[in-house]
């Protein structure tokens, strides 16, 4: 390749690209023009592809809406893509998931990867979360009930 072409496509590539793999579930959060108005739509979705490399970089996301499946490929160093957030990591085998295509219902679903990192998330989130109040007795309330 030229150098010049290499200089270019190294100006078009995003620095802040997240890590993200084949089975991963994301939320590509994608600017929408309508008219003058600009806008942020969530595709939520599932990683079944990636292709291509440097500025030419493809990935291809599925999602089952009403029953029907819905792919969209975005090109990663769009500058329409604000961001793309990894909720749930997969475990698969493959590299690509066009078997996910055939499938109906919960059989769609990729297994959870299990890092520590995951665990200790979830333990976090679960702690946040409020419990329910119970009623603590203190000293004095038990005094004015004797």
């Amino acid at each position: 390749m030229h150098p010049l072409l290499r200089e270019f496509e190294k100006t078009q590539q995003k620095s802040e690209l997240p890590a993200f793999h084949i089975g991963d579930s994301v939320n590509v959060h994608n600017k929408i023009f309508e008219g003058e108005k600009e806008r942020v739509q969530i595709f939520k979705g599932v990683v079944i592809k990636k292709r291509g490399s440097g500025v030419n970089a493809y990935f291809t996301v599925r999602k089952i809406v009403q029953g029907e499946g819905v792919e969209r490929m975005f090109p990663l160093n769009s500058p329409k893509i604000v961001k793309i957030e990894v909720t749930r990591r997969g475990r698969v085998r493959r590299a690509k998931l066009y078997y996910l295509r055939d499938r109906i219902g919960k059989a769609t679903k990729v297994q959870e990867k299990l890092t520590k990192k995951n665990s200790l998330e979830r333990a976090l989130l679960e702690d946040a979360t409020p419990a329910p109040a119970e009623e603590q007795k203190t000293p004095q309330n038990t005094a004015t009930q004797s």
